[in-house]
């Protein structure tokens, strides 16, 4: 009975109320201080820190008490960061890109969106280093920018994550036809049975949520290397009985490029989708221990994880398989299609028995792994949105184990829009949703760069130095410049093939207005709610001097011991260096 009180009582509110130290808190500061602190800030963001003058009469910073658990650990953060965004997107949407665009275009562009997300990363993990405040991204844009900005950027990640879940649930259902081609398994069911795995997960709080992704991730990284090594043998002619060797001859014959420009434009929107995740390591840092020292590394292994797991198993993939197969697509035209996946094409090619069914099996455990994080970063972010007013009250909900109740069960229910496969086909359903779901991101990620530029004009206006900084991006804000460039670009792409797509001169104006409304809504969306909370609101741009760089932060340490950190790290060998940067 004790136990079934005790999960019981954990559903109650949170107690936050009063001055004192978070248990969770894992950092030093003087015991001996006021206990009537001086609150930083205006008091409507999360993880706020107050000031308090010590013995000596210096200033020390402490943690508030938070609803929320720190309870990751590094080795979360840095799976999370390593391949918590390894899923549909690569495995199954990679298909719709090699098809339309051919391999030279799939790979610069993901080069492309690399190199991109690589200016996002670091940017953002400077920003939650130092300010590792719940719902980052909203927070961030409405501090550093305008809460009009915020509100817009936070229910654009909002609905970004809203929408992922459904989608793989759906893309699931379209991986289970490989084994059950005549549905013996209503689709109905496996729906049901994934919303069921989500939902337990998700009643563990943020410890199931790691702990599972920590699992899930594991088996999604053994499987890219082991694809690599098995996609290095075919393509080298080393599978006996297999097609022999085949080199880059399907770049040469049908080729390397097809539908031109379009081509190029249509891959970008896809390769976004399948990079989204990354950015949760700045989502999950008000719920992580020791953000300062966990946050750079899992920043650092995005470079190893773009080059290995997606640029070179993608590159590996377009040496076996031409864009012009025929099962790229489905019989509907569609690209996601339960054979679709150009990993388990590319094995068939290779005739390699077993493998294909295994990385079903896999894609199968990434759809629930990125489901979970969907779940996950809608329920945080619409907590954040609620915590600045953005939002209903009730959405601040937070029960005694840091689990958001009302947030988590909206959530939960929009799972349900996986049952729209009964409406229409699947592959329909998982290519609208992936367009809204990709255009979201990049929109997040732009928003990233905007309020890093931002927060380092403030740190150097208000008389602050970068070595003041716990971590600061190796790019700097020219890559956060750089970064923004190109995520400009890349929307202004998406336009142009919604405007006119591929084959638009086969399509009746209906289906051209379709097909732009389908690769822009998301654009539409922000822009809208931008422009009503600024009108209604009446909000304004916050100027340097006004901005807060201090509210949020944890665990502040002298200047001196982060440049100890500094020399410390600076004297390992190079093998070190490079093993931690990896590892």
């Amino acid at each position: 009975m004790g136990f079934i009180q005790k999960w019981a009582d954990g559903f109650k509110p949170a107690e936050t109320s009063g001055f004192g130290r978070d248990p969770s808190y894992g950092g030093e500061f003087d015991e001996q201080v006021d206990q009537k602190p001086e609150v930083l800030g205006d008091g409507e963001f999360a993880n706020a820190i107050t000031t308090v003058q010590t013995a000596d009469g210096g200033v020390a910073y402490v943690p508030e008490k938070t609803p929320l658990k720190r309870r990751l650990d590094g080795r979360h953060i840095q799976f999370i960061a390593l391949g918590g965004g390894i899923g549909t997107g690569l495995f199954i949407g990679s298909a719709s890109s090699l098809s339309t665009a051919g391999p030279a275009f799939l790979i610069v562009d993901f080069i492309i969106m690399g190199l991109m997300l690589m200016c996002v990363i670091f940017a953002l993990g400077e920003l939650a280093c130092v300010l590792p405040v719940s719902g980052a991204f909203s927070t961030y844009a409405s501090r550093f920018v305008d809460p009009a900005w915020g509100f817009a950027a936070g229910w654009n990640y909002y609905l970004q994550w809203l929408i992922v879940a459904p989608l793989e649930f759906t893309a699931a259902t379209i991986v289970i036809k490989f084994w059950d081609k005549n549905e013996v398994v209503p689709k109905g069911v496996w729906v049901t049975i994934f919303i069921l795995v989500i939902t337990t997960i998700n009643l563990f709080g943020v410890r199931g949520y790691a702990e599972f992704e920590f699992v899930a991730t594991f088996i999604k990284v053994i499987t890219v290397i082991g694809l690599i090594f098995a996609l290095i043998v075919i393509d080298c002619g080393g599978v006996v009985g297999g097609p022999g060797y085949i080199g880059a001859h399907v770049w040469h014959d049908p080729g390397a490029i097809t539908n031109g420009f379009k081509g190029f434009c249509t891959v970008f929107t896809n390769a976004a989708f399948a990079f989204a995740g990354s950015e949760l390591v700045g989502l999950a840092a008000a719920e992580t221990k020791t953000p300062r020292k966990v946050l750079p590394k899992a920043a650092r292994q995005i470079v190893f994880r773009i080059v290995i797991f997606y640029v070179l198993s993608l590159f590996l993939v377009s040496l076996i398989v031409p864009y012009d197969d025929p099962r790229l697509t489905s019989e509907t035209g569609q690209s996601y299609d339960p054979n679709t996946s150009p990993f388990v094409i590319a094995l068939q090619i290779g005739r390699i028995k077993g493998l294909p069914h295994i990385v079903n099996a896999v894609i199968i455990i990434s759809t629930l792994s990125v489901a979970n994080s969907a779940v996950y970063a809608s329920s945080r972010t619409l907590l954040a949105l609620a915590e600045q007013n953005f939002a209903p009250r009730i959405f601040r909900f937070v029960d005694r184990e840091g689990r958001p109740l009302p947030a988590t069960i909206l959530s939960l229910l929009f799972c349900l829009l996986a049952f729209l496969i009964y409406s229409a086909s699947e592959g329909t359903i998982f290519g609208w949703m992936l367009q809204i779901s990709g255009l979201s991101t990049i929109f997040t990620w732009a928003n990233v760069c905007i309020s890093h530029i931002r927060f380092r004009m403030a740190w150097k206006h208000q008389g602050h130095t970068l070595r003041e900084l716990p971590w600061a991006s190796p790019l700097g804000i020219i890559g956060s410049v750089v970064g923004l460039v190109m995520n400009i670009i890349v929307i202004a792409a998406n336009i142009y093939v919604g405007a006119a797509p591929i084959g638009e001169g086969e399509e009746s104006p209906k289906d051209r207005a379709y097909d732009f409304f389908n690769a822009n809504i998301s654009l539409l969306v922000l822009i809208f709610s931008f422009i009503c909370y600024k009108l209604i609101m009446r909000t304004r741009f916050v100027r340097l001097e006004d901005i807060d760089i201090h509210t949020g932060r944890r665990d502040p340490v002298s200047e001196e011991v982060l440049e100890q950190e500094r020399a410390e790290a600076r004297a390992r060998p190079l093998w070190k260096k490079i093993v931690r940067s990896v590892f």
